[in-house]
């Protein structure tokens, strides 16, 4: 065994031990937590927008140029900026009025869609380069990028803001993997995210562009050939759906996960299918992201301000995602360190530059996120801190030595309201033949002390005899209520005179 075959499992304990006992690193831990979790819902506010608004806009813009070849009315004359916020409006209304039919259903459904259109853009797109010019797969250089920094310098960092609407969708991979098996995560990274890499990466259109540079304006759309032109419009305008969709079912996935751990407000939860986990519906969240999103719609009304609104949530998210990911490769995988920062060297860099760019349009709708993570994190946090306690005692049997027992989550989410006083009780067997009474149980006090949680460790020899429950938790009682005692006198001293049982108001 290697020199940092043996470091790794010491370093790891070390940022273990140090963010268990740092009340700082475990506040600023949860609040990343919270601060991703409520960007990944502020990006299923604004896709639907997005994806609705632009599939209008797609509508118009398309109609309006076949009207000069086939005498089409031109759209632009009908389709004012006020009708194109309400048939989005009338889109919206009806994509989330779908959900009640349940993940499982509204998936199978959109599923095939996908595939026809990454099959239709990656034919199109290699029909297009032998066509036009297979020169432009020389844009795979990375040179090129070097070249374009030095020539434009700001105004290239700037326009990587503009650049991040092009690889949205790939977080959205991420936040859903929870409604799939192993199997078909490793077909489709493997088959169709290499067709949404290829159309990203724009090198299909870039080649149909030097041939009609006047063009440039509706590249995508005119590139089609004419026999498959509506078939792609059609499949395009369900495609903008389903992406909605995606960041819609995302969002039902992760509050369902921020309800099991107590960070969110209690609501119904609909399990839509038999076979998978994870597949829910919930109807408040699903009438909360629709007022919220017709909210946006109505309010900003184009797309340039949202698009640089979803901007910053998606950078943003894969930002804190590359933090919370190291931190998970050293504690829990304890994968060697110069992988570790080699990761957070290139991709936090890369992500650390586009979240520079995106920001600096912070007045130009940048901002808008960021308003509904304040909302988020306020709610989320309110309703992990502040659980209602009543008079009581109430004890958690466990197996675990430290830490806080997996069914403990479980009650919190089940019951509306906690004892004051909280138990998690551990018996553990020695090896000796009879532990002494006075050091059977060992209590430890969870910090902040005010929320009266404590821990407690109760040991037998192998020659011990169990007590009787009743006798058993009377003792609990009676060695809990000395700890507690001795504890308020070593940390206030001569101030505890006077300081009687009738103290201990649990019972």
């Amino acid at each position: 065994m290697t020199n940092s075959q043996v470091e790794l499992p010491r370093i790891s304990s070390k940022l273990k031990s140090k963010l268990a006992k740092s009340h700082v690193a475990k506040f600023l831990l949860f609040l990343v937590t919270l601060l991703a979790t409520s960007m990944v819902i502020g990006d299923g506010i604004l896709t639907p927008f997005i994806s609705a608004y632009g599939t209008v806009i797609c509508l118009v813009t398309s109609t309006t140029v076949l009207s000069v070849v086939e005498g089409i009315k031109e759209a632009s004359a009908v389709m004012t900026e006020d009708r194109i916020v309400w048939v989005s409006v009338t889109i919206l209304i009806s994509l989330f009025t779908f959900q009640r039919f349940g993940t499982e259903k509204v998936g199978y459904s959109l599923a095939p869609i996908l595939c026809v259109w990454f099959a239709l853009i990656s034919g199109i797109g290699v029909y297009n380069i032998i066509k036009f010019d297979p020169t432009v797969m020389r844009a795979v250089n990375p040179l090129y990028i070097i070249h374009y920094f030095t020539r434009n310098k700001k105004e290239a960092w700037i326009s990587l803001g503009g650049t991040v609407l092009s690889i949205t969708g790939y977080e959205a991979l991420f936040t859903d993997v929870g409604h799939f098996t192993v199997g078909s995560i490793q077909m489709s990274i493997c088959t169709v995210v290499s067709g949404i890499s290829c159309s990203d990466f724009g090198i299909f259109w870039a080649s149909f562009l030097p041939a009609h540079p006047e063009l440039v304006d509706n590249t995508f759309f005119k590139s089609i050939p004419g026999p498959l032109y509506w078939p792609m419009f059609a499949v395009a305008i369900l495609a903008a759906i389903t992406a909605s969709q995606t960041m819609i079912s995302a969002t039902f996935s992760i509050i369902q996960q921020s309800l099991s751990v107590g960070c969110f407000p209690r609501v119904k939860i609909i399990h839509a299918s038999a076979k998978h986990r994870g597949q829910v519906y919930i109807p408040e969240v699903n009438n909360l992201l629709l007022l919220a999103t017709l909210a946006v719609t109505l309010g900003f009304r184009t797309t340039e301000k949202i698009g640089n609104a979803y901007g910053v949530a998606v950078v943003f998210v894969m930002t804190l995602t590359t933090f919370l990911m190291a931190l998970i490769m050293i504690v829990i995988w304890r994968c060697p360190m110069l992988l570790v920062t080699s990761y957070v060297i290139i991709i936090g860099s890369v992500e650390f530059l586009y979240l520079t760019s995106v920001v600096y349009k912070f007045d130009q709708g940048g901002y808008l996120p960021l308003v509904f993570v304040a909302v988020m994190v306020a709610v989320m946090y309110e309703i992990t801190t502040n659980v209602c306690r009543i008079p009581g005692l109430v004890i958690f049997y466990s197996e675990l030595v430290h830490g806080i027992p997996p069914i403990f989550q479980h009650y919190v989410a089940s019951v509306p309201a906690l004892q004051s006083v909280i138990v998690f009780v551990s018996i553990k067997l020695l090896t000796i033949a009879k532990v002494p009474v006075e050091e059977r149980f060992v209590f430890q006090r969870a910090e902040p002390k005010e929320l009266n949680v404590f821990c407690c460790v109760v040991r037998y020899g192998y020659t011990d005899v169990g007590q009787k429950e009743e006798l058993f938790e009377r003792m609990l009682m009676v060695k809990l209520k000395d700890f507690i005692r001795e504890d308020y006198i070593l940390s206030y001293g001569d101030l505890a005179t006077g300081y009687e049982d009738e103290d201990l108001e649990w019972e």
